[in-house]
């Protein structure tokens, strides 16, 4: 049996860049733990739309002049499958959808497409994998970096940020302007305490995100709908209390979980946790087990899993 690395090329339209570090940061997180793992050698054919759909029916193009020689194609994204179905060739692609490529009316129509030419399709969520307009393979969350989160000293990352050390303050991780997070119920919940602060992270520099995880009093996730819940995985990571509506991970991960909450938002439900919550001066969770178990090195063995399973069918 061979012992050499797999050859995987990465094709995605979500991948941080200078510009914007944070965007796609999820998949070069699950690029480094398959490195990391040394069974694997990841090329990464990143390119971004950029309010230029027209990229999209470029990139097959470009994709199927310069194929790569690899083992495997694996797309993150379904509008990234029509590129990675040009560089595969007669080689098998595995297609990640992550949300939106299985909500939006147009891109799950193209999704579903590629996900047809797939040997295999991996939603990151159990909730997502219920929606998609087509069978899944399986389950395989992107992960968290646990190296990169992790619990310290609420006081310590509050310092780091310049923040008041006495501030209770509760933390919106989303882009508060996409209507599907629900800002405005986040700021209904903190107006029901007084001298509780809504703080939003979007925008905050990418290297600060664990900070901030660190010095909130809790984490808010008041989505309709999340694909992963990355953010409800980074605060379990540094065990900061997470409330959430019952989306994506969060209907896995948080039930049983002490401290946390995940239930259908209530203003009155929510505001009475929140308020039992903070009468601990420094609330903290016990959620590092939960996230230890969906890390990225955890999530790359089972996506190198997958990747061998699909390989042996195709052979």
């Amino acid at each position: 049996m061979s012992h050499e690395p797999l050859r995987i090329l990465v094709v995605t339209n979500m991948y941080p860049t200078p510009d914007r570090p944070a965007r796609g940061s999820f998949v070069a997180s699950q690029v480094e733990a398959l490195r990391r793992s040394g069974q694997v050698e990841v090329e990464v054919a990143a390119f971004e739309e950029g309010g230029r759909p027209w990229r999209y029916l470029v990139e097959p193009l470009r994709a199927a002049v310069r194929r790569i020689d690899v083992d495997l194609v694996h797309a993150h994204y379904g509008l990234s499958g029509p590129a990675a179905l040009a560089a595969a060739g007669r080689r098998p692609v595995v297609l990640t959808v992550h949300g939106r490529d299985c909500h939006h009316p147009i891109v799950r129509r193209i999704t579903a497409g590629v996900a047809r030419r797939a040997a295999a399709v991996v939603a990151v969520s159990r909730e997502l994998a219920a929606v998609c307009p087509f069978p899944t393979a399986d389950v395989v969350p992107v992960g968290v970096d646990v190296e990169r989160f992790h619990s310290m000293p609420r006081a310590e990352a509050r310092t780091a940020l310049g923040l008041p050390l006495d501030e209770r303050f509760v933390l919106f991780a989303a882009h508060p302007e996409r209507p599907e997070k629900r800002h405005d119920r986040a700021l209904a919940l903190t107006a029901t305490i007084p001298g509780l602060r809504l703080r939003e992270m979007y925008g905050k520099p990418h290297d600060e995100v664990p900070l901030w995880h660190n010095a909130a009093d809790a984490v808010v996730v008041t989505s309709e709908r999340e694909g992963y819940g990355l953010a409800c995985m980074e605060a379990l990571a540094c065990d900061t209390p997470v409330l959430s509506t019952p989306v994506g991970v969060a209907r896995e991960v948080l039930p049983g979980l002490e401290g946390t909450l995940c239930a259908p938002f209530d203003l009155d439900l929510w505001t009475e946790h929140l308020r039992r919550l903070l009468e601990d001066p420094d609330p903290r969770v016990a959620g590092r087990a939960t996230a230890l178990a969906q890390s990225t090195d955890n999530m790359a063995q089972r996506m190198l899993a997958l990747y061998r399973e699909v390989l042996r069918r195709s052979a």
